[in-house]
């Protein structure tokens, strides 16, 4: 049923307090979606390229597993499903120990610590199947290069969403020009990333034009001849770079 968002109490340092998830008795914990009308149309996916780059730095890659495997059976099971607690924790090689310290029920200690899981009944657990932006005072723990990243992202989300296609249209298309990749294969590679056509053709030129403006931009002009140094920079300007293949990104608009 729909609920507000509960705010874990801090503990002393800044840190999050201790919130256990439930523990049934037989090894298996219901899991149903926790749906938020406050905090969800904010939200991302749990696979969303804005979780393994933010979130994944705070509640660490076990975690974060495991709240991509908890969505993937919630997509399946509208209405919920049971997880098998040794097995899931075996496929995602923490081991099948269901201790309180084991690194399956520290992952799932997290879950609910970082608010992004709560405990549903006695034997339940309700999930976040969207992701709300990470909240400031876990953004300071970030490296700086993701607190810049970051504080862009939040400015992007003001923007028409049209306006916020084109931006990562470009972003995206930037980096496989710089990949070697032709017009006609950004455009392509850009389509099957749910750009609009006409947005991918655009950023596709635009990428490809500013990438050979870069590469044949001139050396710059000096008094008298030019110098041996100067004759071997102007020859050893790149004549294109051997293709490569870019990480596949989830859909463009799960993207930061």
């Amino acid at each position: 049923m729909p609920s507000t968002t509960l705010r874990a109490p801090e503990a002393v340092g800044g840190g999050a307090t201790q919130a256990d998830p439930p523990r049934p008795a037989d090894p298996t914990l219901h899991v149903v979606r926790w749906l938020d009308p406050v905090a969800d149309p904010h939200g991302v996916h749990p696979c969303s390229r804005y979780v393994e780059l933010y979130w994944l730095g705070v509640i660490g890659p076990s975690t974060t597993w495991l709240l991509r495997r908890l969505s993937y059976g919630l997509e399946v099971h509208d209405d919920g499903f049971d997880l098998n607690l040794p097995e899931t924790a075996r496929s995602l090689g923490l081991g099948d120990r269901m201790g309180k310290n084991s690194p399956f029920r520290r992952a799932l200690q997290r879950l609910c610590i970082f608010e992004l899981a709560r405990p549903h009944g006695p034997a339940g657990l309700a999930v976040r199947v969207h992701i709300p932006p990470l909240p400031l005072r876990h953004v300071s723990r970030l490296p700086e290069s993701l607190q810049q990243s970051h504080r862009r992202w939040l400015a992007e989300q003001r923007l028409p969403e049209p306006e916020q296609m084109r931006r990562r249209a470009q972003r995206l298309a930037a980096g496989l020009a710089s990949a070697g990749r032709s017009q006609i294969e950004i455009e392509a590679q850009l389509g099957e990333w749910q750009f609009h056509p006409a947005i991918a053709f655009r950023a596709a030129e635009d990428a490809l034009r500013l990438h050979l403006q870069r590469r044949t931009r001139p050396v710059r002009d000096s008094v008298g001849p030019a110098t041996a140094a100067d004759r071997g920079i102007s020859l050893a300007l790149p004549h294109g770079l051997p293709g490569s293949s870019p990480s596949r990104s989830p859909a463009a608009g799960s993207r930061p």
